[in-house]
């Protein structure tokens, strides 16, 4: 049993079909303290989305273990929340309606009627969408349904927060926004963060340490950087910061030389 907060043990991920398996994940593991924020940046194909579903319990791995707080992890549970790439908020139900569906299932016997209402509006003003509250889906920007899921799995009070490529889906601005506010909730809430990511300055902004995945099949963990930027960070500033540029360069020659494994292969 693990002493870390959240660890992965010796993961492998096999998946069979029509009497073919492919080996996705091989020997996986990975300690995370209480508060960091970590990022899985690797090319397509690599299982960084299937290990995220292996954390959050939707998944269950061939082999190896998920331990939280000690505990096996191997369900679905509200102590890890998910913010996909697509929102998928229910699109009959407003704002407010969404998050409050979460905050009813997580804490309908523990917390009274005014306390959960009281619980949903915090959570909205974490990402800023108290304003929205009476609207539809359909009715407000990509940006801020992506606020809307991130605070729906907020007020789940998640012990994990996963995010698998939250941001993937919008434009740079309103992504810039995003990220912003990510950082923000994170140093509020000083919750424990892993994020699926493709961009690799958003992993050197928002990280503690990237994980960077080797090419499937059979991906590893190719190499752990640790981030040691000072927080706050703000981007404008970050843009000439040596520490900033020498973690960008790593994370651009791992995935760069990984490019061209693939290419000769």
């Amino acid at each position: 049993m693990s002493k870390s907060y959240l660890a992965l043990e010796q993961i492998d991920m096999v998946f069979s079909r029509d009497g073919t398996s492919t080996q996705v994940l091989k020997q996986v593991s990975l300690n995370i303290d209480k508060g960091e924020f970590i990022s899985i940046i690797g090319h397509s194909g690599c299982g960084k989305s299937t290990l995220l579903n292996i954390v959050a319990g939707l998944t269950q791995a061939t082999r190896g273990v998920v331990f939280l707080e000690g505990s096996v992890v191997d369900l679905p549970g509200p102590d890890r929340a998910v913010v996909f790439q697509n929102h998928s908020l229910l699109p009959w139900l407003t704002v407010y309606e969404n998050v409050k569906l979460a905050v009813d299932k997580v804490f309908g016997r523990t917390k009274s009627r005014q306390e959960r209402h009281d619980w949903t509006i915090r959570n909205l003003e974490l990402v800023q969408m108290v304003h929205a509250r009476d609207k539809r889906p359909s009715e407000i920007s990509g940006g801020m349904k992506q606020r809307v899921g991130i605070a729906r799995a907020l007020a789940m009070e998640p012990k994990v927060l996963l995010l698998d490529e939250p941001f993937g889906a919008l434009d740079a601005l309103t992504r810039a926004h995003l990220q912003d506010q990510v950082m923000q909730i994170h140093a509020e809430l000083a919750n424990t963060v892993i994020m699926i990511t493709h961009d690799v300055d958003e992993a050197v902004l928002l990280s503690d340490r990237i994980v960077m995945m080797t090419n499937g099949p059979a991906a590893r963990i190719g190499e752990v950087l640790d981030v040691p930027l000072e927080r706050p960070r703000r981007r404008v500033e970050l843009v000439s910061d040596p520490t900033y540029l020498r973690c960008r360069s790593g994370v651009l020659k791992f995935l760069y030389e990984r490019h061209r494994l693939m290419e000769a292969a």
